[in-house]
């Protein structure tokens, strides 16, 4: 049993590392913050040096890396600016399902321009009378067959990128009659520009940087080749990209809590109060000490859901303890920091108190806590 990383990957945690902080600045993250901006100057770099889509294979302009190595890069943007990290290494959101059930023109069409920046993409599942449910009774938006085309309607909600993605790869029902109904989903590519896709930005508490949407689909056309996959095995699919995805936002959970965790313990070194520095008081040593053993924890359980996950044993259960746990931490961590800067902890400018924000959202997506609790039990319940 080894514990230590490859040179290679430490090299590629270190140059991601050296990344974010040269073009992380503290003034910079906080004036997109405030604007709501998308941080483009600093995704085409990340695009230019090879950061985006590293477990991509080369032919689809990726690395070549495993799922270990994308968590390392999440881990390290997060830990500098975690709103920033998350919306530069989201924007192929749902291109993975591309990759791993789409057609060779699929692949060559799509996948090559997310890691040239030249296109960001989206996955569009979540419905606004359902959130994590895909499971009772069909799904609100269908796609029905014309002729060579797909005419798809409907509408999507807390979609990540949507108003700025090129394409997004939605969830439809295309088969109504399927009992259960979620044995009739499938996935289908919808180009962003089409005839009656529209998009309405939605206002979040955290992760001001990356932009989310409500969408709309008015019987829009596409033709059947954007069909990924087989017809009718959208839900199949879905679950197993949400296997991986889960660890990459476990990885995002990570670099927030160690980014939080930063900042707390470089305070305590400097902050005096009833005469010493306020790390060698018991109840904020204390704070720390937990913080980082459930960091340390944390970091464990999403490096060994990764290394499986690359090995090819995908464990369901595994996957949802990386995805929860650390999202949990991560807003512990966060809200302990706040509480060792005090005052300080709740102003905009000292950053502990946009990582809370940030880390919040994280035990949202890709399903809830509850979500995950429960997919753990059911596997030990046989």
């Amino acid at each position: 049993m080894d514990f230590e990383l490859t040179k290679e990957q430490r090299d590629i945690k270190k140059a991601a590392r050296e990344f974010a902080e040269a073009e992380m600045q503290k003034d910079y993250i906080l004036e997109l913050e405030l604007k709501h901006e998308f941080p483009w100057q600093i995704w085409k770099k990340a695009c230019q040096l090879g950061f985006l889509n590293i477990d991509f294979p080369e032919q689809y302009g990726g690395q070549g890396y495993g799922v270990l190595e994308r968590s390392l890069v999440m881990e390290e943007f997060c830990r500098v600016g975690a709103a920033v990290g998350i919306s530069v290494l989201g924007t192929g959101f749902g291109s993975k399902l591309i990759l791993s059930k789409g057609s060779e023109d699929q692949k060559q069409k799509y996948l090559v321009p997310l890691s040239r920046g030249e296109a960001i993409s989206c996955f569009a599942a979540t419905e606004p009378d359902r959130g994590s449910d895909l499971v009772s009774g069909p799904l609100c938006t269908t796609a029905s067959r014309e002729g060579a085309e797909y005419v798809i309607s409907g509408t999507k909600t807390f979609i990540s990128f949507a108003s700025i993605a090129k394409f997004a790869v939605v969830l439809c029902q295309t088969d109504h009659e399927a009992k259960p109904a979620y044995r009739g989903h499938s996935t289908i590519i919808v180009e962003m520009d089409r005839p009656g896709v529209e998009t309405t930005e939605l206002e979040k508490m955290g992760c001001k940087s990356l932009p989310t949407a409500q969408v709309s689909f008015n019987a829009v056309r596409v033709p059947r080749e954007n069909l990924v996959g087989e017809e009718n095995r959208g839900f199949y699919q879905a679950l197993e990209f949400l296997n991986d995805y889960r660890i990459g936002v476990g990885a995002l959970a990570v670099g927030i809590a160690q980014g939080a965790f930063d900042r707390a313990l470089s305070y305590a070194k400097l902050r005096e109060a009833f005469g010493q520095k306020i790390i060698h008081l018991q109840a904020v040593s204390h704070k720390l000490a937990e913080m980082v053993t459930k960091i340390e924890t944390a970091r464990l359980l999403v490096y060994k859901a990764a290394w499986s996950f690359d090995q090819g044993n995908v464990q369901p259960i595994l996957c949802s303890m990386a995805k929860w746990y650390p999202s949990k931490v991560a807003v512990e961590v966060a809200d302990e920091a706040i509480e060792i800067l005090g005052g300080h902890g709740y102003m905009l400018e000292n950053e502990v108190e946009r990582f809370y924000r940030d880390a919040r959202m994280l035990e949202l997506i890709e399903g809830t806590r509850e979500v995950h609790k429960t997919t753990i039990a059911r596997f030990l319940q046989g």
